[in-house]
């Protein structure tokens, strides 16, 4: 009888994480799917993931749309976003300092977050300039190609790294590869140094700025960061990087990491 009640708790575990594996794959998608294509992309048995839609379909999880029979995210998913945004204090927090951060500095600004193993815009205010500099929010981007993703694997060990980074992901968009061990080597002086700024790998004309916003054990669990022309953003460093680190350590405090505010020398490239 404990066997059996064993392997039901089982069987139910592993029946929500291929729930939550098809609502995780529509939302990295974006467009409505028929459940075979489901259960063909994810390598699922196509009976369990039908069994799985309907359940989600039920709770409205899922809704049918775009016609023949196809699905994506249900409107409930919206009403749980909604309470989580409502009683999360760091999305509130970062919402009001990207407002603050894109009004002192003109320039674009992003909360920024590790999602499996890729990097994530998750939040976003377009600094105020003639033309636009924005990013995807939700999209995963490989974390070797960001400024944010020296920061947000900071607290992982080198080995722990190298095991959540896929080796594609070195692979820049350029085409040339990333030495992890020199990824590694900057990680470790970006925490020494509190920040890391570099030229964007993914836009050519962008210069990225992104500071880490930890929790009370000391972990990097976001990052506020500033995407702005190259050529401003080189000009306007030492007070993009004040901005930022004095918005980060703010949040920081409330979630009970305690550290004097960093200050950037005018004198460092």
């Amino acid at each position: 009888m404990a066997e059996s009640a064993s392997d039901n708790v089982t069987r139910r575990t592993r029946g929500l994480d291929r729930a939550f594996e098809i609502l995780e794959f529509l939302r990295v998608k974006r467009q409505p799917m028929r459940p075979n294509e489901i259960a063909a992309e994810i390598g699922a048995p196509r009976s369990s993931v039908y069994e799985l839609v309907n359940l989600l379909l039920g709770h409205g999880m899922l809704d049918y749309q775009g016609g023949d029979g196809r699905i994506f995210l249900g409107r409930r998913l919206y009403f749980l976003g909604t309470a989580y945004a409502e009683e999360f204090d760091l999305m509130r927090e970062c919402a009001r300092m990207l407002v603050q951060l894109a009004e002192e500095t003109r320039e674009t600004a992003q909360m920024c977050l590790l999602e499996g193993n890729k990097y994530t815009v998750a939040m976003m205010r377009e600094g105020i300039r003639p033309f636009r500099i924005s990013s995807n929010v939700g999209e995963r981007v490989a974390i070797p190609w960001t400024a944010s993703g020296r920061l947000l694997v900071s607290h992982l060990s080198d080995h722990e790294i190298l095991d959540l980074i896929p080796p594609e992901d070195f692979v820049l968009p350029n085409g040339r590869t990333l030495d992890p061990a020199d990824f590694i080597a900057q990680v470790r002086a970006a925490t020494r140094d509190g920040y890391f700024t570099f030229n964007s790998e993914v836009e050519n004309f962008t210069h990225c700025f992104a500071v880490p916003i930890y929790q009370g054990d000391n972990t990097c669990i976001a990052t506020l960061c500033l995407v702005a022309p190259r050529e401003d953003g080189l000009r306007h460093r030492t007070a993009y990087l004040d901005s930022l680190l004095n918005a980060a350590h703010e949040i920081s405090e409330k979630l009970g990491f305690t550290s004097r505010p960093r200050r950037v020398s005018s004198s460092r490239v």
